[in-house]
């Protein structure tokens, strides 16, 4: 069968895809892996928590979205990528067993203005569960090769360098979110991505030859085997927890601790340049609001924009998120 087009995509087109069912087994072990908060991990854990209960990482849940999204349209299609994501929400819980269904709508649709071989189709997608009520929304583009269109692979220089990326040892006090101070900005580490856990991620979450083959890859306007977007989403959420595991230990030292709660979602992701298998990827974390919440007495909202750079100092990726963080000390 043919592969869909850019100049197949139209407004108002609408893309079906699953139910992928959501097992406890394989949240927890994305938790475990990604984002290993007690709600994520642990019934009992969880149950003494913001949340109260096991649910899901949302990371997990838009990493979902896009095995489907592969399933429903990508797959099957001229994709050369999104480069990134307009806003996404975190609507309702993904509980254990929960099963997913995606459908993505074709928003709009714009041929580059620079590189006649490509387009840009801005989609939207619904994530719902098993009874139909929406779990997750998401606004983003896509961009897919035009008819006719041949890639033209780009000439990547590789960093082969294999010594292991060292955890840093430092640590900063946490602060109640009332007391944070704006502008403060967190160093979160480093990452090193290699070959093996690209592909990984890629055959669970999101199957495009870019991700899956270096062969394949090597064929593509990337031009060798790169990280899904997702998987780079996912590794600043690990690399956030595996800092902040420091810093609350340290702040256990001396007082109480604040705990976080979950996110309600995130806009203006961007993904500004491939992230190749060998590249070290350093992040960063950087407060830029804080409200006190309206509905849960003692917490607050933080919102907060992240950068990656690669070994090179290049920016590969940067968003704009929000999370629910205690505000003071319970009285």
């Amino acid at each position: 069968m043919a592969l869909l087009t850019f100049d197949d995509l139209a407004p108002g087109q609408e893309y079906t895809a699953g139910p992928v069912i959501v097992t406890r087994e394989a949240m927890v072990a994305f938790a475990r892996e990604y984002d290993p908060q007690p709600f994520h991990l642990d019934e009992a854990a969880a149950a003494k928590t913001f949340v109260g209960t096991l649910i899901g990482s949302g990371w997990q849940t838009a990493a979902f979205g896009m095995r489907l999204l592969a399933e429903a349209l990508v797959g099957r299609a001229t994709s050369m990528g999104s480069p990134g994501i307009d806003r996404l929400r975190w609507l309702k819980p993904v509980l254990p067993g929960d099963a997913l269904s995606a459908t993505i709508r074709v928003e709009d649709v714009r041929a580059s203005a620079t590189k006649p071989d490509r387009g840009i189709a801005r989609l939207s997608m619904t994530l719902t569960d098993a009874v139909g009520e929406a779990v997750m929304t998401q606004g983003f583009a896509v961009m897919f090769a035009r008819a006719g269109a041949v890639q033209t692979p780009r000439a990547v220089a590789l960093d082969t360098v294999s010594a292991p990326v060292a955890e840093a040892q430092d640590a900063e006090l946490f602060p109640y979110l009332g007391e944070a101070e704006i502008g403060r900005v967190r160093a979160l580490g480093a990452h090193r991505f290699e070959a093996d856990a690209i592909v990984g991620f890629a055959k669970a979450y999101d199957p495009q030859p870019f991700h899956l083959d270096p062969e394949a890859a090597r064929a593509t306007h990337f031009g060798a085997l790169c990280a899904s977007g997702w998987q780079t989403a996912a590794v600043w959420m690990k690399r956030l927890h595996a800092t902040f595991a420091r810093d609350l230990a340290l702040t256990a030292r001396s007082g109480p601790v604040p705990q976080l709660g979950p996110s309600p979602g995130f806009k203006d992701m961007r993904w500004l340049r491939p992230v190749y298998a060998g590249d070290t990827i350093s992040y960063a974390c950087r407060l830029i609001d804080r409200r006190a919440s309206a509905s849960r007495p003692g917490w607050g909202i933080a919102t907060h924009h992240n950068t990656a750079h690669n070994q090179r100092g290049e920016t590969v990726f940067e968003f704009t998120g929000s999370v629910f963080w205690q505000w003071a000390p319970p009285r």
